[in-house]
């Protein structure tokens, strides 16, 4: 089983940090870990590099992205997709403050998701805190001034 929390960091953060992604990633394992003072401290970090999302604009965007797709389920706000000639199984969950995505079988489900995420918000970062992965939805491109 993945397990993806996925957060919109702040256009400037996401700028700044483009090519360091591993402190994102520790910050919100750390985070994952804290007690006591440092989870506060750590809470504060987070809520200030992180975008609140706009929940009703992602449920719709979901309806209407995924609502006729084969294998595509919505029940009280959590969104499922199920692939059975790839075995394949993804479930997401919209909060105020980030997206969950649990995920079993090969990667196809989740990447139906990933892929409708990453086309209305361009600083999505996905972390899998139990398997040490993270990285872009969509990864900013580099300017190159000439």
């Amino acid at each position: 089983m993945r397990n993806y929390q996925l957060y919109l960091i702040e256009d400037e953060f996401a700028a700044h940090y483009f090519g360091r992604e591993r402190m994102f990633f520790q910050l919100f394992q750390e985070h994952d870990k804290a007690v006591g003072e440092l989870k506060f401290i750590t809470n504060k970090q987070i809520t200030y590099i992180t975008k609140p999302l706009e929940v009703l604009k992602f449920h719709q965007l979901i309806q209407k992205q995924l609502g006729k797709k084969k294998g595509f389920c919505a029940e009280h706000g959590t969104y499922s997709i199920e692939l059975s000639g790839k075995l394949s199984k993804a479930k997401l969950r919209v909060f105020q403050d980030l997206i969950t995505i649990e995920a079993s079988g090969s990667y196809e489900a989740e990447t139906i998701f990933f892929e409708v995420l990453r086309k209305c918000e361009s600083s999505f970062i996905a972390l899998d805190l139990d398997h040490q992965r993270f990285g872009w939805l969509k990864p900013i491109k580099e300017r190159k001034y000439v």
